[in-house]
C-alpha cells in the first residue's frame, strides 16, 4: 500500500546517520567541485558538510566539520542552548554576510541559507567571496571620481584659455576695423582685411572648442524659444549668398509649405548647423550649385520633425572616408586641412547638436559629384499655432527621404567635361571674374576663381594644362604682368 506524505513524520536530526549524510554527500558530489562555497549545518548549527571551496577560504581544510556555524559567521548566528539563534529569514535571497577565517581574519560575501529540503532539519549555505569585488568596485569608483574631477578641470581650463584667446583677438579685431574705417594705401588695406579674415577664423575655432568641451562634458543645453523659422532662413541665407554667389554657384533654398511658420526650439543652434553645412558645401564646391530644402515629415502631439537637406556639386567624398567625417578633429584626408583649413570639430559638433534635438545626421556623396548633407530635429509649435497645423490634411506630409544621384550611372556632367559647350561657356565666364579680380588687385578672389578654372581644364590637352598651371603660379605670386600673358593665351587656346 502507497505511503501518504502527511503520514511521514520528520526524521529527528539525531537519527540521521552518517551514512544517510555521506549518502546525501555522494548523491550530490557535483558540489565538492563546485566554485562557491558550499556548508551544511543541521538544526544546533554544527557543520557536518564543508566542500573543497569552503575549506580552503576558510583555512580549516578537511577539519571543517565539527564546527559550528557560529564559527564561521558570528556577526549573523549566535550559539545557544537550543542550537543557535539568527535573525536570518532562510529565504531564497542572497545577502551580504561576513565569513571568518580559522586565524580570525574575515572577509565580506554573498551568502544564500535555505533549509534543505533533501534532509529534514538541516540548513544549506551557499556563499561566495566578494573581496576581490568589492576591492574592484572601490577600484573602479575612485577611477571614476578621477575622471570626474579630470573632466571638470579640462572644462575649467577650456572655458579659461578661449576666454583669454577670445579678449586679444577681439582687441585685435577692434583696431583692424577702426584703422579699415579710415583711408589707406590699397596695399595696407590687403593686409588689414587679412588680418580681420583671420581673428573672425579664430573667434570660430575658439567657439568650437568651447562648444565641443561642453559637449564633451555634458554640460551643454539647449535654449528652446519661439522663434520665426522663415525669417532665420532668411537670415541663413543673407549670410551665405554673396560669397556663394561671387564664386559663380547657383544657392536655391525651399520650404514645405507644411513647415510651420512659428516653432519652439534653439534657433541659435539650428543656424549654427545649417552655417557649418553651408560653409563646408561652399568651400568644396566650384562649379555648379548649392541647394538648401526642408520638409516636415512627422508630427506627434505638439512635436514635428523637420527634415533638411544641404546638397552641393563638389569634390564629394569617397564611401570608405564617410566614417571618419564626423569624428572630432577629423578630416577625411590630411591635405583637406592644408588645402581648405578647418579643425575637423564642425561636422562632429553638429552631429551631436542634431542628437540632442532627437534627430540624427545623414551623408549621401560621391567622389567628383557632390554631396546630400541631411539632418532632422524635433521642434515644438506653441499652442497658439496648433491649430493652423491641425487644419491640413496629413496625407499631405512629405515623407521623408535623401536626394540621390539619378540613376546611379556614371555619366560625366558636361559642365566639367573639357570640350563641351556648357564647359567653355562657363570656363569663359569663370575667366572673366578672375581677371576683374586682378584688375581690382583683389588677388584672394582670383585664387578662388583659379581652383575653378583648373577643375573646368580637367582632361584638357597638354599646352591648356601648362597655361594653366603657369596661371596658378602667376596668381600665387601676385605678378601682374604674368598673370595678363598667360590669361591671354589661354583665352586665345579655348
Amino acid at each position: 500500500m502507497e505511503q501518504k506524505e502527511s503520514d511521514v513524520s520528520p526524521v529527528p536530526v539525531e537519527k540521521i546517520s552518517l551514512r544517510e549524510k555521506a549518502f546525501f554527500i555522494e548523491k550530490n558530489f557535483f558540489m565538492e567541485r563546485a566554485l562557491e562555497m558550499i556548508l551544511m549545518f543541521d538544526q544546533k548549527g554544527n557543520i557536518f558538510y564543508g566542500n573543497m571551496a569552503a575549506g580552503k577560504k576558510l583555512e580549516y581544510e578537511d577539519k571543517l566539520c565539527g564546527r559550528n556555524i557560529s564559527d564561521i559567521f558570528p556577526n549573523t548566528f549566535k550559539t545557544s542552548e537550543d542550537g543557535f539563534e539568527t535573525d536570518f529569514a532562510f529565504e531564497d535571497k542572497v545577502e551580504n554576510m561576513v565569513a571568518y577565517r580559522k586565524n580570525n581574519t574575515c572577509f565580506p560575501v554573498e551568502a544564500k541559507v535555505i533549509r534543505n529540503e533533501e534532509v529534514p532539519n538541516t540548513y544549506l549555505c551557499v556563499a561566495n567571496d566578494i573581496l576581490e569585488k568589492e576591492f574592484l568596485s572601490r577600484e573602479i569608483e575612485q577611477v571614476r571620481q578621477e575622471a570626474q574631477q579630470a573632466a571638470k578641470v579640462k572644462s575649467e581650463f577650456v572655458a579659461n584659455v578661449t576666454h583669454e584667446l577670445r579678449t586679444p583677438v577681439n582687441g585685435i579685431l577692434g583696431n583692424v576695423r577702426e584703422l579699415l574705417s579710415e583711408e589707406v594705401d590699397s596695399h595696407i588695406e590687403k593686409g588689414l582685411r587679412i588680418i580681420e579674415r583671420c581673428c573672425g577664423d579664430m573667434n570660430k575655432i575658439i567657439n568650437n572648442i568651447l562648444d565641443f568641451s561642453k559637449l564633451e562634458a555634458g554640460k551643454f543645453t539647449l535654449e528652446l524659444r519661439r522663434f520665426h523659422f522663415r525669417n532665420m532662413l532668411d537670415y541663413v541665407k543673407a549670410q551665405h549668398i554673396n560669397k556663394i554667389t561671387e564664386k559663380g554657384l547657383g544657392f536655391f533654398m525651399t520650404v514645405s509649405p507644411q513647415v510651420p511658420e512659428y516653432i519652439v526650439g534653439d534657433e541659435l543652434r539650428i543656424v549654427q548647423i545649417l552655417n557649418n553645412l553651408l560653409s563646408n558645401a561652399l568651400k568644396f564646391t566650384a562649379l555648379g550649385k548649392i541647394t538648401v530644402e526642408i520638409f516636415r515629415t512627422a508630427q506627434i502631439n505638439d512635436k514635428v520633425e523637420l527634415f533638411f537637406i544641404v546638397s552641393d556639386t563638389g569634390i564629394g567624398i569617397d564611401q570608405a572616408d564617410k566614417e571618419k567625417l564626423f569624428q572630432s578633429f577629423s578630416q577625411v584626408d590630411a591635405s583637406i586641412s592644408r588645402k581648405y583649413g578647418g579643425t575637423g570639430l564642425g561636422l562632429n559638433i553638429c552631429k551631436q547638436l542634431v542628437e540632442l534635438m532627437g534627430g540624427r545626421v545623414e551623408v549621401e556623396s560621391e567622389k567628383n559629384r557632390g554631396s546630400n548633407f541631411s539632418f532632422s530635429a524635433w521642434v515644438g509649435v506653441a499652442e497658439e499655432d496648433m491649430a493652423l497645423l491641425q487644419e491640413e490634411d496629413k496625407s499631405a506630409l512629405t515623407p521623408a527621404f535623401s536626394v540621390g544621384f539619378g540613376d546611379g550611372t556614371k555619366d560625366v556632367d558636361p559642365i566639367r567635361e573639357y570640350g563641351t559647350r556648357e564647359n567653355q561657356e562657363n570656363l569663359k565666364r569663370t575667366l572673366s571674374k578672375l581677371i576683374l579680380c586682378v584688375e581690382m588687385e583683389n588677388w584672394e578672389k582670383a585664387e578662388m576663381f583659379m581652383e575653378t578654372v583648373k577643375q573646368l581644364t580637367e582632361g584638357a590637352p597638354r599646352e591648356v594644362s601648362r597655361l594653366v598651371l603657369r596661371l596658378k603660379m602667376a596668381i600665387q605670386k601676385e605678378n601682374y604682368d604674368k598673370v595678363t600673358a598667360e590669361y591671354n593665351g589661354l583665352i586665345e587656346m579655348i
